[in-house]
C-alpha cells in the first residue's frame, strides 16, 4: 500500500502565510493526474513546524476529502512532545488517514527506551498504522537499527522512512527486523536508487513535488524490474534533487512551484524564500528536466 513514490507535500501559502486552500487543491489535483502513488502532508516539507494545530489537522482533512481514497495518505503527525504527537496521530486516524508518519523526537535527544517509550506511547493510543521517521542530520537522533527492530514490534508499525545519509543502513534495518513485511521507504531523494537496490520499495520524496510524473515513472519502473530504465531516470533526476537542497528544505521547492506557477511566493519565517543566487540555476534545471 505504501510504495512508489510517496510526495513529502508542501503546504502553499499566500505571501503573509496563510495557508492557500485552493492551491493546495491544485497540487493535489495534479498528483492524482500524475501518477503519484501517495501523498504525505505536514511533513518536513510541509513546514509543521510551523503550522498550528488546527492548521495541521485541517491541511490533514483537507487532504483526504480532496483524495476521496484514491490513492493512500500518510499523514505527518511526529513531535519531540509525546503528548503532542499523541494527539495529532488521533486526530489524523479519526479523520481517516491511512497511515501516520512520526520523525525521532528532535533536540530532546532521547535514549533508545525514550524512543520506544515514545513510539509505544503513541502506538498504544490511535489505531493507525505507523511509519517511523529517522532523519538525523534535522533531529540529532539517530535510531539504530537495533532500536527500529524493538519498535516494530509494536503492533501497528510498519516501516520507516529512512534519510540518515547512508544508503546501506536500509540493510542494515532489514537484517535486525527480519522481517519482509516491514516496509523502508528512502528518505533521501538523491540515494533512492541506493536503497531501492538494497529493499527499501519507495521514496518519500521531496523531488516529487516539482517531478510528480518522472518520480511515479521511476518507481514503478524499479518496482516492475525493468532496473535499466530506473537507472536512466534516476539520472535524469539526480540534478533536481541536488538543487532542491542548495538551501534548507523546502525553499528551493516552494519557489521551483512558484516559478512553475502552481504555488505563490507564501513561507513561513525563520525561513525565508530562495536568494537570487540561485533562482537561475533552479529554472534552468527545471528545463533541462522537462518540469511542466
Amino acid at each position: 500500500m505504501l510504495q512508489g513514490s510517496n510526495v513529502a507535500l508542501i503546504t502553499p501559502m499566500k505571501p503573509n502565510g496563510d495557508v492557500d486552500w485552493p492551491a493546495l487543491e491544485g497540487l493535489i489535483d495534479w498528483h492524482l493526474e500524475s501518477g503519484t502513488h501517495g501523498i504525505v502532508p505536514v511533513g518536513t516539507t510541509g513546514e509543521s513546524a510551523t503550522l498550528d494545530h488546527d492548521e495541521h489537522k485541517r491541511v490533514v482533512e483537507h487532504t483526504l476529502r480532496r483524495v476521496d481514497g484514491r490513492i493512500p495518505i500518510i499523514a505527518g503527525t511526529g513531535s519531540n512532545s509525546t503528548a503532542e504527537a499523541v494527539e495529532l496521530t488521533a486526530a489524523a486516524a479519526k479523520a481517516g488517514a491511512d497511515a501516520c508518519l512520526l520523525v525521532t523526537p528532535y533536540y530532546n535527544k532521547p535514549t533508545p527506551e525514550g524512543l520506544y517509550q515514545h513510539y509505544r506511547a503513541i502506538s498504544e493510543a490511535a489505531d493507525v498504522p505507523i511509519v517511523l521517521y529517522n532523519v538525523p542530520p534535522r533531529t540529532s537522533c539517530d535510531m539504530q537499527p537495533e532500536t527500529v527492530a524493538r519498535v516494530a514490534q509494536l503492533e501497528n508499525v510498519v516501516g520507516i522512512k529512512e534519510a540518515c545519509g547512508d544508503a546501506g543502513r536500509v540493510a542494515e534495518i532489514r537484517e535486525a527486523v527480519g522481517s519482509d513485511d516491514f516496509i523502508v521507504l528512502s528518505g533521501e531523494d538523491a540515494q533512492n536508487l541506493q536503497m531501492m537496490e538494497l529493499g527499501a520499495v519507495g521514496c518519500i520524496s521531496v523531488t516529487a513535488n516539482v517531478l510528480p510524473r518522472q518520480m511515479s515513472e521511476f518507481c514503478t519502473a524499479f518496482l516492475e524490474g525493468d532496473r535499466s530504465r530506473a537507472r536512466e531516470l534516476d539520472e535524469q533526476l539526480q540534478p533536481i534533487h541536488e538543487i532542491l537542497f542548495v538551501e534548507t528544505s523546502p525553499i528551493p521547492t516552494k519557489w521551483a512551484l512558484h516559478l512553475m506557477g502552481r504555488v505563490d511566493t507564501g513561507i513561513r519565517l525563520p525561513l525565508v524564500p530562495l536568494s537570487a543566487a540561485h533562482v537561475d540555476e533552479l529554472r534552468a534545471r527545471l528545463l533541462r528536466a522537462g518540469a511542466p
